[in-house]
């Protein structure tokens, strides 16, 4: 499995393949990543919230570069971040986002790959001072978020493409995800 070379594979954790259950469902409970994907293999974008302006900007860009070639692929792109589903959907309304953009409620997934995290106690005093919160926009009234991560997964749910970001500014390129996903 590639991994980044500024990004060993303790975040990530020893996932290799995953099998949603009834606990795994995201959006409220509304669903799971198997029944987004259709049976079609996947790639996962995890990424903190609306909120957050450098995942504002990927997610942008995924549906200008990504979404389309994976598209031609009979790829999913499904987009998660633990803030509330109403703030998933208003990302996706208000960026007009052609991929589907799902709620993690309480990190269930995140946590379950070993990618969540949290802003330091100084971060989140910073944030305060510019009256934000990352807990107010999570569904779990929490600052976990995951960190900036990429999954490609088969139809079987089995990930065969991972790129965690422990550095939030920087993500995955549109041209290793499509490697990726021409490597299945």
């Amino acid at each position: 499995m590639p991994w980044r070379t500024e990004c060993p594979p303790e975040p990530f954790g020893s996932a290799t393949h995953w099998h949603p259950s009834p606990s795994e469902t995201i959006d409220d409970a509304e669903t799971t990543i198997a029944e987004v994907a259709a049976g079609r293999p996947a790639v996962l974008v995890f990424y903190l919230g609306a909120w957050c302006p450098y995942c504002n900007l990927t997610l942008n860009h995924y549906n200008e570069t990504l979404a389309p070639a994976l598209a031609e692929r009979d790829v999913a792109l499904i987009a998660i971040s633990p803030q509330h589903a109403d703030g998933s959907r208003a990302a996706v309304a208000n960026g007009d986002l052609g991929s589907t953009v799902l709620s993690d409620p309480d990190n269930r997934l995140a946590t379950a790959l070993g990618i969540v995290t949290a802003p330091s106690h100084e971060a989140q005093q910073a944030h305060a001072a510019l009256r934000f919160a990352v807990k107010d926009s999570n569904a779990d009234d929490t600052p976990a978020i995951p960190f900036p991560t990429v999954l490609v997964i088969e139809r079987d749910q089995t990930i065969r493409f991972a790129d965690v970001h422990v550095d939030y500014t920087t993500r995955t390129e549109t041209a290793e995800i499509l490697a990726a996903v021409d490597a299945l």
